[in-house]
C-alpha cells in the first residue's frame, strides 16, 4: 500500500487544471463534485458552499501526494467572506426581527 506524504497549497494560477476558474467555475466545481450526494444535509451543504463562492469566499487547494507517484487535487472553501456573512444576516432577518428565520449550512459529505 502507499504512503501518504501530505498536502501542499497550490495556487489556481499554477495549475492546468484550475488556472482560468471563476467563481462560477468554482459554484459548478462544487455541484458536480458533492451535489449527486444523498441526504438533504448534504445537498444544503452544497448550496451553502456555492453561496460562499458566489460570495467572495475563497477557495483553497491542496495537492496531496503518495510514495506511488499517486497525487490528487483537495478543493475546500476558506473561511467565510464578510459579504457571505451578512448575506446570511439578511437571509435570516424578518418580520420578528434579525433572527426571524434559520439558515442551515448542512453537513459536509
Amino acid at each position: 500500500m502507499a504512503e501518504y506524504l501530505g498536502e501542499t497549497i497550490v495556487k489556481a494560477e499554477d495549475t492546468e487544471e484550475f488556472k482560468n476558474f471563476t467563481p462560477s467555475d468554482w459554484a459548478l466545481y462544487f455541484i458536480n463534485a458533492y451535489g449527486q450526494i444523498d441526504g438533504d444535509h448534504h445537498k444544503l451543504w452544497v448550496l451553502d458552499q456555492v453561496v460562499r463562492i458566489l460570495k467572495g469566499t475563497k477557495i483553497i487547494i491542496t495537492i496531496a501526494k503518495w510514495d506511488d507517484g499517486y497525487e490528487e487535487y483537495r478543493v475546500v472553501t476558506d473561511e467565510p467572506s464578510e459579504e457571505y456573512k451578512n448575506w446570511v444576516i439578511e437571509r435570516k432577518d424578518g418580520e420578528d426581527g434579525p433572527e426571524t428565520y434559520g439558515y442551515d449550512e448542512g453537513i459536509a459529505p
